[in-house]
């Protein structure tokens, strides 16, 4: 069964360092924060995705049925290495105190969490043979929907945002950047666009915007710095790469779900040998299931602007 982090930390009861970096891993990303992972045995996870399902016919008396069989369509998926060391130098713990190294290794888990909820979408493994492929290498055929076909992209459709939400078998999040939430919140303020727009709060009390029902998660990461979901993609009808997309994902098992062989680590090394440094390392083993075919879509090709029907 596939938890959150949230969820799987409660298995640390004691463990207060362990409990602490879960906490800082899921409040930095959104993504982060609501994405199941299952733990597998090994370096890697076997399993059927569903492909055509079999037909079904009826028959008259003493007639045979036509045989239908469905198409399963194997996968594999690879666990990836992620994480890094920081050192701290002996005179800044003896001069500024022990805080410093916490401080640092906060800085890296919040680092960790933005990189991993970035190549959820953007990983591609042909670009970089280290990580996993994200969910725009992914996304193809039906589960990639145009806002539009013309030169530099479109205004954002709402029409078309739900067909990307229609594409997918019960739908969990949408996924976002800030640029676009706030136009979705700016139509729906809107009696000639519309659009249902409410508020909630998430786990750590901070408001959350929900679109029909939806919770958006945010992209940006990092301060805003190298957004997961800029405007900077190519769209549907060629032209200049200035649009963005929006994700619907399906989160849960059987849908769409991290991996990985267990907790991150967070390693005290201790003081190098080879200079005055104390050394801590951060590493994780984590990678991306898409059980089901219809477990997340794309709307591709948005630009800025108000968004339209």
């Amino acid at each position: 069964m596939a938890l959150t982090m949230l969820e799987a930390a409660k298995a640390f009861t004691g463990d207060d360092i362990r409990q602490a970096i879960i906490e800082i891993f899921v409040e930095a990303s959104d993504l982060m924060r609501v994405m199941p992972f299952e733990t597998i045995a090994g370096n890697s996870l076997k399993y059927d995705q569903e492909g055509t399902l079999p037909g079904i016919a009826f028959r008259g008396v003493n007639e045979a049925y036509t045989e239908g069989t469905g198409v399963i369509n194997p996968q594999v998926e690879n666990l990836v290495i992620a994480g890094g060391d920081l050192d701290v130098d002996k005179f800044i713990l003896r001069t500024m105190g022990e805080g410093r190294r916490s401080t640092q290794v906060a800085m890296k888990t919040k680092s960790l969490s933005h990189t991993i909820s970035h190549k959820i979408i953007k990983g591609d493994s042909e670009t970089d043979q280290k990580e996993f492929d994200g969910l725009q290498k992914r996304l193809t055929g039906s589960q990639l929907v145009a806002n539009g076909s013309t030169s530099n992209g479109d205004l954002l459709s709402l029409g078309q945002l739900d067909a990307a939400i229609d594409a997918v078998d019960a739908p969990t999040h949408l996924f976002m950047s800030k640029a676009m939430r706030r136009i979705l919140t700016a139509a729906a303020r809107l009696q000639t666009v519309g659009g249902h727009v409410s508020f909630d709060k998430d786990e750590f009390g901070r408001q959350v915007t929900v679109y029909n029902g939806l919770p958006i998660l945010i992209a940006d990461g990092n301060g805003d710095v190298n957004a997961t979901l800029g405007f900077n993609e190519a769209a549907p009808g060629g032209g200049t790469s200035v649009s963005t997309s929006i994700y619907t994902l399906s989160l849960g098992d059987d849908m769409l779900t991290g991996i990985q062989e267990g907790p991150m680590m967070v390693e005290d090394l201790g003081e190098l040998q080879t200079k005055p440094v104390f050394r801590t390392r951060v590493e994780w083993y984590p990678g991306l299931a898409l059980w089901h075919p219809r477990a997340a879509s794309r709307l591709w090709g948005v630009i800025t602007g108000a968004a339209a029907v």
